[in-house]
C-alpha cells in the first residue's frame, strides 16, 4: 500500500494509506454499512476496520454521521445559494444567526465577490422569500445575491 496525506481543515496533515481512502470512500456511499460488510468489501478482517473506524473519529478525519436525503425529497421545495457581503468584523455574529437557521444547509467563507455562500432549503417560494428577507436584515449584512437551483447534476456528498 502506498502512503498519502489525508487533510482535516483544524489539523496537520496526518498519513493515511489506501486502505483508509477505501474506507472513507465507502462511508460516503453509505454510512450505515455495517463493519462486517465494509471489512468484506475491502477484504479485511472486521477488527481491522473497527479499529480504522476508531482512529479516523479520534484523529477527527471522520468528524460525525449523517442523513442524506433522496433527490425526490430533495425537490420538495427549493434549495438556493446565497452570496452574503458582510461588514468587516461582523463574519462571526452573522455566522451565529445563520447556525440557528433550520433551513440553512451549508455555510462557507468564500474568497472572491462574496464573504460567504450558504445553501438555503425552503419548503416553498414564500417561506425562501422571508428567509432572504430575515437574512437581509440580519445586522451586519450589506449585500446578498441569490441563486436558485434547479437540478443537481453531480453531487458527491
Amino acid at each position: 500500500m502506498t502512503a498519502e496525506t489525508l487533510t482535516h481543515p483544524n489539523q496537520p496533515a496526518v498519513w493515511r494509506d489506501s486502505l483508509d481512502r477505501e474506507l472513507l470512500a465507502l462511508l460516503q456511499t453509505n454510512a450505515r454499512a455495517p463493519a462486517a460488510e465494509l471489512a468484506r468489501r475491502l477484504g479485511i478482517a472486521r477488527t481491522t476496520v473497527l479499529s480504522r473506524l476508531s482512529r479516523l473519529e479520534r484523529d477527527g478525519i471522520i468528524a460525525g454521521y449523517t442523513v442524506r436525503l433522496a433527490q425526490d425529497m430533495l425537490a420538495q421545495g427549493l434549495q438556493a445559494f446565497v452570496g452574503l457581503t458582510v461588514q468587516p468584523k461582523a463574519g462571526r455574529s452573522v455566522e451565529a444567526r445563520l447556525e440557528r437557521m433550520p433551513e440553512a444547509r451549508q455555510l462557507c467563507a468564500v474568497s472572491g465577490e462574496f464573504d460567504y455562500v450558504l445553501l438555503l432549503h425552503a419548503e416553498s417560494a414564500v417561506r425562501l422569500n422571508a428567509l432572504l428577507d430575515e437574512i437581509r436584515n440580519l445586522e451586519g449584512v450589506v449585500k446578498t445575491t441569490t441563486s436558485v437551483a434547479l437540478a443537481w447534476k453531480i453531487e458527491r456528498t
